[in-house]
């Protein structure tokens, strides 16, 4: 009983091995560019960050800032007054012809939608008010 070689012979059944020349190019093709690439990634930019501390609060704007707070469940108030949306937009367009223009400060409760949050911010904006920002709690 002899064993066919694969070579073409009575048998004619395929080889079985593994063709391995494809992957040893592959490899040496990947080594290179890992050769070229490795000194590169070593020279990185040198920039000098900002540092920020706890210290350090943001320089105020003359007058008192307007506190808008949404509730989860849709409930708008200015500086802790109940306020409707439609009578919102008409307080922050006065609010918007003062010089200098107070700052806005919105809180929201953590389970109110972004929606609603996001809709308080372009009205604001609409009329004109150039500094809204958002109050949060510190990290413990």
């Amino acid at each position: 009983m002899a064993f066919s070689s694969g070579g073409g012979g009575e048998g004619g059944s395929p080889m079985a091995d593994i063709n391995v020349t494809p992957l040893v190019d592959v490899m040496l093709v990947l080594l290179i560019i890992f050769m070229i690439t490795a000194p590169l990634m070593a020279h990185k930019v040198q920039v000098k960050l900002p540092e920020a501390t706890l210290d350090m609060s943001p320089p105020e704007t003359p007058g008192t800032p307007i506190t808008i707070a949404i509730k989860a469940n849709g409930e708008i108030f200015w500086n802790d007054q109940p306020v409707q949306k439609t009578l919102l937009e008409s307080q922050l367009a006065v609010e918007a012809q003062k010089k200098p223009q107070p700052r806005v400060d919105i809180r929201a409760d953590s389970t109110t939608r972004y929606r609603m949050v996001s809709e308080v911010v372009k009205t604001a904006k609409d009329v004109g008010i150039a500094k809204v920002g958002f109050v949060t709690t510190p990290d413990r």
